[in-house]
């Protein structure tokens, strides 16, 4: 059979740090609010030679480097982001203008979990035996749509890329299960007021317009502990394994109460939970593999652990998986692509 190993991970954010003492000084909030409610302590955030395409091109040369392949051996590259750089040509278009490569591109929009949606669509492919390697990047700039003066969202969010590269393997490695759901009912309790039929019509009134981040945080707080963890246990389930064999969850960063929440539904103690919320915040798509990121370079990743992403978001959409990491056998399938 078959699978999608990850080979390859990488990520970026920007150099600009926005902390809970910056934030006191521009809407009425406070440090330990903040912390006691988010456990958010700091984010990155844009700044003018900043952009969706250059934080994901930077994401993507490191995960391109670490697998030990060039752009030009890519067959497609998915990419996770609700905040593009340009509208009608694909952002994955934009990143690959910048790293090189012929691979089909396209965009895949989950919001927050459009990272374990992309992974799923890239394994898809190389499982089919459609693809070799997929390049699969979830970035997002959510702070250049925050409205500063509002504290219910401007405390949450920062901005950032993660990337993994997906190779064929033989072994039974990348991604087990996945689960993907959504409720478009409740897309009204997390959206951006959208360019297209929602724009107001008027010459004169469009170069006014500012679409900011809109939130109904009880409705969301509510749906993701629920969505969380339940879409979490379903995937541990349709991998065949129990929760005794999951080594590390790697949960979507957007709360660490709903993290928390994830981790007693899985029965599982917080030494097996990835949590790094507190120095980047909410970096939607990117949070993910910028968790990965962080966990494998501490070491606390290790061949053949079972990894269970989870991830919930505007839609509203929810996303889990089951992966096995490490590389064995990579290379070891001849089945064409």
């Amino acid at each position: 059979m078959r699978y999608a190993a990850i080979t390859g991970w990488g990520m970026a954010v920007p150099e600009r740090v926005l902390t809970n003492a910056d934030l006191e000084k521009m809407v009425e909030t406070s440090d330990e609010w903040i912390v006691s409610r988010t456990g958010i302590r700091e984010r990155r955030v844009v700044g003018p030679n900043d952009s969706t395409t250059s934080l994901g091109a930077a994401a993507a040369r490191q995960a391109l480097e670490r697998a030990g392949i060039t752009a030009e051996e890519l067959d497609l590259i998915v990419v996770a982001t609700c905040t593009p750089d340009q509208f009608l040509v694909s952002q994955a278009c934009l990143i690959q203008a910048e790293i090189g490569g012929n691979a089909g591109a396209l965009d895949l929009g989950a919001a927050c979990s459009g990272f374990v949606y992309a992974l799923s669509q890239g394994s898809v492919h190389i499982r089919a035996g459609e693809a070799k390697n997929v390049l699969v990047i979830g970035v997002d700039t959510l702070t250049r749509f925050i409205d500063w003066s509002d504290r219910s969202t401007s405390i949450l969010f920062g901005d950032g890329a993660g990337a993994v590269v997906l190779q064929a393997t033989d072994e039974p490695r990348g991604l087990l299960s996945t689960v993907l759901g959504a409720d478009g009912q409740g897309h009204k309790h997390l959206y951006i007021p959208g360019w297209g039929a929602l724009v107001p019509e008027s010459a004169e009134l469009f170069p006014e317009f500012r679409p900011y981040l809109q939130m109904n945080g009880r409705e969301v707080f509510r749906f993701a502990v629920k969505a969380m963890g339940d879409s979490a246990a379903e995937a541990v389930r349709k991998a065949g394994l129990d929760f005794s064999d999951i080594d590390m969850l790697i949960p979507h960063q957007a709360n660490v109460r709903i993290i928390d929440a994830a981790a007693d539904r899985l029965d599982l103690p917080r030494e097996k939970v990835w949590v790094n919320i507190d120095r980047y915040g909410n970096t939607s798509a990117a949070s993910i593999p910028i968790a990965l990121f962080e966990a494998e370079a501490s070491g606390a990743l290790k061949e053949g652990d079972n990894l269970v992403f989870v991830a919930f978001g505007g839609g509203l959409a929810w996303a889990a998986g089951v992966v096995r990491w490490g590389t064995a056998g990579v290379g070891a399938t001849d089945a064409p692509a």
